[in-house]
Order: structure tokens, then sequence, then C-alpha cells
């Protein structure tokens, strides 16, 4: 069982920022395509952002020009940065991990195998 976990939620103000981090000591995240989510209350669970193996990176129009997804594979991390955040985007925020046969990253929640479990981001108005 892969074990992710998500840290760096918290409460912002409207405008504010915040930088998320998925990581894991089990196995390396660099072979690995990972997805950002998100689902907030009483909504059905949403892709943010993916970062393929390669690096390449593909955003939901919401977090396009907000939102920033990298990975620094010597501390073994994949983060999201979130600036200009709206109280909207509160929700709690998974990463998770694809298969690592495929390459690519998609913005898709069932292309995806394993899960951490949360981390919570609250924007106040």
């Amino acid at each position: 069982q892969l074990h992710l976990v998500e840290s760096g939620g918290g409460l912002v103000q409207l405008g504010g920022s915040l930088k998320l981090s998925c990581g894991t000591s089990v196995f390396s995240l660099e072979h690995y395509s990972i997805g950002w989510f998100r689902q907030a209350p009483g909504k059905e669970r949403e892709a943010v952002s993916c970062i393929s193996s390669s690096g390449r990176t593909s955003s939901a129009d919401s977090a396009k020009g907000r939102f920033t997804i990298s990975k620094d594979n010597a501390k073994n991390t994949v983060y999201l940065e979130m600036y200009s955040l709206k109280p909207e985007d509160t929700a709690v925020y998974y990463c998770a991990v694809r298969s690592p046969q495929f390459r690519e990253c998609v913005l898709r929640e069932d292309e995806y195998d394993y899960w951490g479990q949360g981390t919570q981001v609250t924007v106040s108005s």
C-alpha cells in the first residue's frame, strides 16, 4: 500500500496564498504521474492539476493562472502553490498517484490508484 501524505492546508483570507505538499517515504514519486484533486462540501471531487513523470503539467480551468504544480525529486515531494485564493477554493485537497505504466498525467480521478488522506484548505471572505 502506497502511503501519500498531504500537508500545508489551513485557513487563509481572500486573496491569500498557500503551498500544499504531497510526499511519501515509501517509494519514489519521480517515476509516477501525480494529481491534485479537491472536494468541497456537498460537491463531487474535482481535478485541479497534475504533473507527469516527465514534468509536463496540466491544470483545470479553475486553476489556470492561479495554481502552480511542481515537483522536487530530491525531496520526493510534489507541490501545489495556490495564489489569489477565493472562498470557492475551500475544499479538502488530495494528491493521488497514477500507475507507473502511464507516463502522462490526466485530469480524471478514476485514472488514479492511490490517494492521500487530504488536507483542508479554507478561504475566508
